[in-house]
Protein backbone atom coordinates (compact mmCIF):
# COMPACT_ATOMS: atom_id res chain seq x y z
CA UNK A 1 0.00 0.00 0.00
CA UNK A 2 1.38 3.42 -0.72
CA UNK A 3 1.78 5.66 2.14
CA UNK A 4 3.28 8.41 3.71
CA UNK A 5 4.60 12.12 2.78
CA UNK A 6 7.97 12.61 1.27
CA UNK A 7 9.76 15.81 0.71
CA UNK A 8 11.97 16.36 -2.42
CA UNK A 9 13.50 18.43 -5.18
CA UNK A 10 13.27 18.31 -8.77
CA UNK A 11 16.63 18.68 -10.84
CA UNK A 12 17.27 20.91 -13.40
CA UNK A 13 16.13 17.82 -16.02
CA UNK A 14 12.80 17.76 -14.52
CA UNK A 15 13.63 14.37 -12.22
CA UNK A 16 12.37 13.38 -8.71
CA UNK A 17 13.54 10.72 -6.93
CA UNK A 18 10.89 8.13 -5.81
CA UNK A 19 11.26 7.82 -1.93
CA UNK A 20 12.64 4.05 -1.18
CA UNK A 21 9.43 3.11 0.57
CA UNK A 22 7.06 3.86 -2.44
CA UNK A 23 9.42 1.93 -4.67
CA UNK A 24 8.21 -1.63 -4.21
CA UNK A 25 4.73 -0.86 -4.76
CA UNK A 26 4.78 1.64 -7.21
CA UNK A 27 6.97 -0.78 -9.60
CA UNK A 28 10.16 0.18 -11.75
CA UNK A 29 7.35 1.48 -14.69
CA UNK A 30 4.77 3.37 -13.70
CA UNK A 31 2.29 5.92 -14.91
CA UNK A 32 1.97 9.52 -14.20
CA UNK A 33 -1.17 12.12 -15.08
CA UNK A 34 -3.05 14.82 -14.45
CA UNK A 35 -4.85 14.37 -11.27
CA UNK A 36 -7.21 16.65 -9.36
CA UNK A 37 -6.52 19.52 -6.85
CA UNK A 38 -3.53 20.33 -9.09
CA UNK A 39 -1.80 17.57 -8.22
CA UNK A 40 -0.09 14.44 -10.17
CA UNK A 41 -1.29 11.10 -10.11
CA UNK A 42 1.18 8.22 -9.97
CA UNK A 43 -0.38 4.65 -10.37
CA UNK A 44 1.53 1.31 -10.85
CA UNK A 45 0.98 -0.74 -13.59
CA UNK A 46 -1.73 -2.77 -12.13
CA UNK A 47 -3.65 0.14 -10.62
CA UNK A 48 -3.21 2.10 -13.82
CA UNK A 49 -5.04 -1.20 -15.91
CA UNK A 50 -7.49 -1.14 -13.41
CA UNK A 51 -8.33 2.37 -13.50
CA UNK A 52 -8.03 2.39 -17.60
CA UNK A 53 -10.71 -0.81 -16.75
CA UNK A 54 -12.80 1.75 -15.33
CA UNK A 55 -12.69 4.29 -18.36
CA UNK A 56 -13.70 1.82 -20.52
CA UNK A 57 -17.17 1.51 -19.04
CA UNK A 58 -18.30 5.19 -19.63
CA UNK A 59 -20.75 6.18 -22.06
CA UNK A 60 -19.01 8.17 -25.07
CA UNK A 61 -22.55 9.65 -25.30
CA UNK A 62 -22.16 11.56 -22.06
CA UNK A 63 -19.94 14.91 -22.29
CA UNK A 64 -18.92 14.34 -18.90
CA UNK A 65 -17.70 11.32 -19.24
CA UNK A 66 -15.94 11.93 -22.37
CA UNK A 67 -14.16 15.12 -20.38
CA UNK A 68 -13.04 13.01 -17.64
CA UNK A 69 -11.90 10.40 -19.32
CA UNK A 70 -9.58 13.36 -21.81
CA UNK A 71 -8.49 14.77 -18.82
CA UNK A 72 -6.44 11.36 -17.71
CA UNK A 73 -5.57 10.35 -20.25
CA UNK A 74 -4.25 13.14 -22.57
CA UNK A 75 -1.20 13.93 -20.13
CA UNK A 76 -0.69 10.25 -19.16
CA UNK A 77 2.84 9.23 -19.80
CA UNK A 78 4.92 6.30 -18.71
CA UNK A 79 7.56 6.39 -16.29
CA UNK A 80 10.87 4.44 -15.49
CA UNK A 81 12.62 4.77 -12.24
CA UNK A 82 16.16 5.02 -13.00
CA UNK A 83 19.89 3.91 -11.21
CA UNK A 84 19.84 6.68 -9.02
CA UNK A 85 16.31 6.17 -7.92
CA UNK A 86 14.88 8.91 -10.27
CA UNK A 87 12.37 9.29 -12.47
CA UNK A 88 11.58 12.47 -15.11
CA UNK A 89 8.30 14.35 -14.89
CA UNK A 90 7.12 15.57 -18.52
CA UNK A 91 7.24 18.84 -18.87
CA UNK A 92 3.48 19.42 -19.23
CA UNK A 93 2.67 17.64 -16.34
CA UNK A 94 4.91 19.82 -14.56
CA UNK A 95 3.59 22.87 -15.84
CA UNK A 96 -0.41 21.85 -15.36
CA UNK A 97 1.02 20.94 -11.05
CA UNK A 98 3.01 24.44 -11.13
CA UNK A 99 6.05 22.22 -10.22
CA UNK A 100 9.74 24.23 -10.18
CA UNK A 101 11.38 22.89 -7.34
CA UNK A 102 10.05 21.57 -4.15
CA UNK A 103 7.52 18.76 -4.34
CA UNK A 104 5.37 16.50 -1.81
CA UNK A 105 4.98 13.19 -2.80
CA UNK A 106 2.50 11.37 -0.80
CA UNK A 107 1.39 7.87 -0.92
CA UNK A 108 -2.62 7.14 -0.96
CA UNK A 109 -3.63 3.92 -1.12
CA UNK A 110 -3.60 2.91 -4.64
CA UNK A 111 -1.59 5.81 -5.94
CA UNK A 112 0.93 8.71 -5.36
CA UNK A 113 0.12 12.67 -5.47
CA UNK A 114 2.81 14.67 -6.67
CA UNK A 115 2.26 18.17 -5.16
CA UNK A 116 4.12 21.62 -5.98
CA UNK A 117 5.14 21.61 -1.83
CA UNK A 118 3.87 25.11 -1.28
CA UNK A 119 0.40 24.11 -2.62
CA UNK A 120 0.63 20.76 -0.38
CA UNK A 121 0.81 22.79 2.67
CA UNK A 122 -1.82 24.95 1.79
CA UNK A 123 -4.23 22.53 1.25
CA UNK A 124 -3.34 20.24 4.08
CA UNK A 125 -3.51 23.54 6.14
CA UNK A 126 -5.90 23.22 9.46
CA UNK A 127 -7.38 26.25 8.00
CA UNK A 128 -8.12 24.02 4.36
CA UNK A 129 -8.63 20.80 5.74
CA UNK A 130 -10.63 19.77 8.69
CA UNK A 131 -10.63 16.41 10.20
CA UNK A 132 -14.07 16.59 11.84
CA UNK A 133 -15.48 17.96 8.73
CA UNK A 134 -14.35 15.02 6.18
CA UNK A 135 -15.53 12.82 9.05
CA UNK A 136 -18.82 14.48 8.95
CA UNK A 137 -19.06 14.18 5.37
CA UNK A 138 -18.17 10.09 5.30
CA UNK A 139 -21.00 9.46 6.53
CA UNK A 140 -22.60 10.10 3.00
CA UNK A 141 -19.94 7.65 1.20
CA UNK A 142 -20.88 4.98 3.87
CA UNK A 143 -18.31 5.04 6.13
Amino acid sequence: MLIGEYEHSLDAKGRLIMPAKLREDIGEKFIVTKGLDGCLFGFSQTEWNNFEDKLKTLPLTNKNARDFVRFFLSGATECEIDKQGRFLIASNLRDYADMEKEVAIIGVGTRIEIWNKEKWKKYNSEENISADEIAENMTMLGI
